[in-house]
C-alpha cells in the first residue's frame, strides 16, 4: 500500500523492502521443511546458500588478476554474500556435501578466579570422504564454512567508546591446516583466543580463503570460502569454534559470564569440475564436538 493513499492506493517496492519479504519466505520454507533446526541454523543456511551474481562480481571484483582481500571485503560490505538459493539451502547433490553442527558452549567462566576468563572451545572432527578427495589429487575443490549465533546486545551504552560493550560475546572459527597436527591446531586456536583482545596476529595466514580471517569475523554471522586442491582439503577435517570477548566477560558485575551460547556451523564441500559421488561416501551424522578449556 502507498503511504499517501489520497494520491495512489498502491505503489512499487524494491531493494531491501522487497528483499525482506523474500528472505522471510525462504526462512519459512526452510523451517517448514526442517522444523527441528534452530533459528541460528536457518539463518546460517540462507547465507550459506548465497552466491554473488555476475553483476555484483563485475561491479566490485572486475579488474586484472586475482581479487584482493580488500576487493572482496568491499563486495561483502555492499552486497553481503549475494543472492540466496532455496534449492541449494535444502538439498545436497552427489558432487556436493553439506553438514550442519548445532552446539552450545560457555564462552566465559570464573572458576574461582577474580575476573572471568575464556572458557570453552569446540573441535568438530568432520567425516570427510578421504578416499574420494585423495583420489582427486590436485583437482580444485571448494569448502565453505558459515558460523551463525545470536548475541545479547547491551542497550545501556551510547557511543560504544570501548570495544566489547555492545555484543555479549563473539565466536570465531578456524580450520586445521594440511601440515598441522591436531595438537598444534588446538594450541594455535588457544593462542589466537587469548591474544584477540590486543588484536595480535598469531600463526600467520592461511592461503586459499576468499574473505580471510581479518575480514570475516565481523558481526555475529561469519562465512568464508576456501579453494584449493582436493588433497589439501582431505587433511583439513577439523574445525574449531572458540570465543571472543564481549561484555559478558568485561563487565563481571552484571554476572552474565556463566551464560551458555548456542551456535550453528554449516560446512559444505563441492567438486564442480568432476563427476564424483561425495554425498554417498559420508555417514549421515557429524562427530560430536569436544569441549576443551581455552
Amino acid at each position: 500500500a502507498n503511504s499517501k493513499p489520497e494520491e495512489r492506493l498502491f505503489t512499487t517496492a524494491n531493494a531491501t523492502s522487497a528483499a525482506s519479504a523474500l528472505a522471510a519466505r525462504m526462512a519459512a520454507r526452510l523451517m517448514a521443511e526442517y522444523p527441528n533446526l534452530w533459528p541460528e541454523t536457518i539463518r546460517a543456511l540462507i547465507v550459506h546458500s548465497a552466491e554473488w551474481t555476475g553483476a555484483m562480481r563485475e561491479t566490485f571484483l572486475a579488474g586484472a588478476g586475482q581479487p584482493t582481500k580488500a576487493d572482496v571485503a568491499r563486495l561483502v560490505r555492499h552486497c553481503g554474500f549475494g543472492m540466496p538459493d532455496l534449492e541449494r539451502a535444502m538439498w545436497s547433490v552427489e558432487n556436493s556435501l553439506t553438514m550442519i553442527c548445532e552446539g552450545r558452549l560457555n564462552p566465559f567462566g570464573r572458576e574461582g578466579r577474580k575476573d572471568p576468563t575464556l572458557r570453552d572451545m569446540h573441535l568438530h572432527r568432520l567425516p570427510w570422504p578421504l578416499n574420494e578427495l585423495e583420489s582427486l589429487g590436485e583437482t580444485q575443490v571448494e569448502m565453505r564454512v558459515t558460523l551463525s549465533y545470536f548475541i545479547e546486545p547491551n542497550p545501556s551504552e551510547r557511543g560504544f567508546s570501548a570495544r566489547y560493550r555492545y555484543e555479549s560475546h563473539g565466536l570465531r572459527y578456524d580450520v586445521k591446516r594440511p601440515a598441522e597436527s591436531e595438537a598444534d591446531f588446538r594450541a594455535r586456536i588457544n593462542a589466537v583466543a587469548r591474544d584477540e583482545e590486543e588484536r595480535t596476529r598469531v600463526g600467520g595466514g592461511d592461503l586459499g580463503w576468499m574473505v580471510g580471517k581479518q575480514n570475516r569475523h565481523k558481526g555475529s554471522l561469519h562465512s568464508d570460502i576456501w579453494r584449493g586442491s582436493a588433497a589439501d582439503l582431505a587433511s583439513r577435517g577439523v574445525i574449531g569454534v572458540y570465543p571472543a570477548l564481549g561484555w559478558w566477560k568485561t563487565w563481571p558485575r552484571l554476572e552474565r559470564y556463566d551464560e551458555p551460547a548456542r551456535y550453528a556451523l554449516v560446512v559444505s564441500i563441492r567438486a564442480p569440475e568432476v563427476d564424483v559421488d561425495l554425498y554417498s561416501a559420508v555417514a549421515n551424522q557429524i562427530a560430536a564436538p569436544v569441549a576443551i578449556d581455552v
